[in-house]
C-alpha cells in the first residue's frame, strides 16, 4: 500500500509499504477514506519528538471503512463495512485510566511504555503515527491502518454526514473542546486563545458554544485572524500589538478570566531576546520546547483564573513563571485529549449545526501530495489552515 513516511528531518515521503495485518483478536483493518495533516505532525518532522525512524508512518488523525476484524470483536460492536472515525489515542477501555476517562492515558496501550516513563515519569497511551516514544505504530495517512483495541475507539458513523463534518472528531475537535471545556466557562468570561491554528479555531468555537462573553484569538498570521473574525471573535496580531496590553485594555484592566494555549512547543510569540534566548537553548539541547505563549498566557491571565494548556510540549521548558502562577492563584489545566470521553457528544453537536468543522479546511489533496501538503501547512503558504488528504 501507499503511505506517507518519515525521511529524516524536515522531509517526508509516500511510499510503499507492507499492508497492515490483524496481530490480535482485538484488532481491525480500516480501508482510509480520509485522513488529514495536523500541527502535531510538524513537531515530528521538525525533529522536536525523540525516537522517530525513518520509514516510520505518520498521521494520527483518520476515518474510514472496516475492512477486517478481529475474532474477539462482536458483530453488535464493529463489523467489515462499518464507517468509522478513529481517536488518536490508543485506548484498552479496562485499565485505571480509561475507566476514569483519561484515555491519553492508557496504561496498557503503548508497548514501548518504558521510553515514556523515562521522558514523562509515568507512561501514556500509544498515539497513531507519532512516534515509537507513543508506540510506534502506524499512522493514518496511508490507504490502510491496523486499529488496535478497535472494540474501544472508533465511532461508528450511521447518518449521511460526510467525511469532512467528522473527520476531525479524530483529534482537534475534542482537543479545542477539551481546551475550553477545562476552563469551566462562564457566561461573564472573557476567554483568549493564543494561536489561531485548526485546534485554536476550535478552542475558539468551542468557548463560544459554551457560552463564553468573549472569545479574543492570538496569532500573527493575517488569514488565520481573518478565519477567527468571520467566526464572530475578537482578534490581536502580535506582530503589530503588545499582547498583554491589548489584553487589558480589553478586560478593564484585570486580565482575561480564561486563556487557552493552543500552540506548544514551537511558539514564536514573545520578545525578540526571549525568541533568541530560547532557540540558543533548544540549539545546546539544554530546553527542548519554545514556552512563549504559555509564559505570556501566565502573566496575561487574571489573578484567580485559569490557564488550559492543549498545544503540544514534549519536554523541558526554561524560564516558567511559577511565582505568577503560584501567587496569583492561577489554575493550570491541561493533557492531550481524552477523545473517546469527547466522540459521541461532539458528534451530536455537528449534527444539530451547533459546531462546522469543514470551516477549517482550506486545501484538499491526495495522499500521493502530502510532501506537498507538509511544506505549505508549515510555511504558512498559500493560507493554508488545514489539508484534508484523499488516499
Amino acid at each position: 500500500m501507499r503511505a506517507n513516511c518519515f525521511a529524516g528531518r524536515n522531509s517526508v515521503e509516500v511510499r510503499d509499504v507492507p499492508d497492515p495485518s490483524l496481530l490480535s483478536r482485538r484488532d481491525a483493518i480500516v480501508r482510509v477514506t480520509s485522513t488529514a495533516v495536523c500541527g502535531s505532525d510538524l513537531h515530528l518532522v521538525d525533529g522536536y519528538v525523540p525516537s522517530m525512524q525513518d520509514g516510520d508512518v505518520l498521521g494520527h488523525e483518520f476515518m474510514g471503512e472496516v475492512v477486517e476484524v478481529g475474532s474477539g470483536i462482536s458483530g453488535d460492536t464493529l463489523r467489515v463495512g462499518d464507517r468509522v472515525v478513529v481517536p488518536f489515542p490508543i485506548a484498552c477501555g479496562s485499565c485505571n485510566a480509561c475507566a476514569a476517562e483519561m484515555y491519553s492515558c492508557c496504561e496498557n496501550s503503548n508497548p514501548n511504555a518504558a521510553i515514556a516513563e523515562k521522558m514523562f515519569g509515568h507512561p501514556v497511551a500509544g498515539i497513531f503515527g507519532y512516534s515509537h516514544l507513543t508506540g510506534g505504530y502506524a499512522g493514518g495517512q496511508a490507504e490502510y491502518v491496523r486499529v488496535p483495541f478497535a472494540d474501544v475507539g472508533p465511532l461508528k458513523i450511521e447518518s449521511d454526514l460526510t467525511d469532512e463534518q467528522v473527520l476531525f472528531l479524530s483529534d482537534i475537535l475534542p482537543t479545542g473542546w477539551m481546551g475550553a471545556e477545562m476552563c469551566d466557562i462562564r457566561s461573564s468570561d472573557v476567554v483568549a486563545v493564543w494561536g489561531a491554528g485548526p485546534v485554536g479555531q476550535f478552542a475558539m468555537d468551542s468557548a463560544r458554544v459554551l457560552g463564553a462573553h468573549e472569545v479574543i484569538a492570538i496569532d500573527r498570521e493575517p488569514y488565520r485572524l481573518e478565519m477567527a473574525a468571520a467566526a464572530g471573535h475578537t482578534t490581536i496580531n502580535f506582530d503589530d500589538t503588545d499582547v498583554r496590553t491589548r489584553l487589558l485594555e480589553l478586560t478593564g484592566g484585570r486580565g482575561p478570566d480564561k486563556c487557552i494555549d493552543a500552540v506548544g512547543l514551537e511558539a514564536t510569540h514573545g520578545s525578540a531576546s526571549l525568541q533568541t534566548y530560547d532557540r540558543v537553548k533548544q540549539a545546546v539541547r539544554s530546553e527542548t520546547d519554545r514556552p512563549h505563549a504559555l509564559r505570556q498566557a501566565i502573566l496575561s491571565c487574571r489573578s484567580g483564573g485559569t490557564v488550559s494548556v492543549i498545544g503540544v510540549y514534549g519536554g523541558f521548558i526554561d524560564k516558567f513563571p511559577a511565582g505568577a502562577w503560584m501567587n496569583r492563584s492561577l489554575t493550570l489545566r491541561t493533557g492531550q485529549a481524552h477523545v473517546h470521553r469527547y466522540l459521541e457528544p461532539l458528534l451530536r453537536r455537528i449534527e444539530a449545526g451547533e459546531l462546522d468543522p469543514t470551516r477549517v479546511i482550506t486545501h484538499r489533496l491526495s495522499l500521493e501530495e502530502a510532501p506537498h501538503a507538509f511544506d505549505i501547512f508549515k510555511n504558512k503558504q498559500e493560507n493554508c489552515e488545514k489539508v484534508v488528504l484523499t488516499p
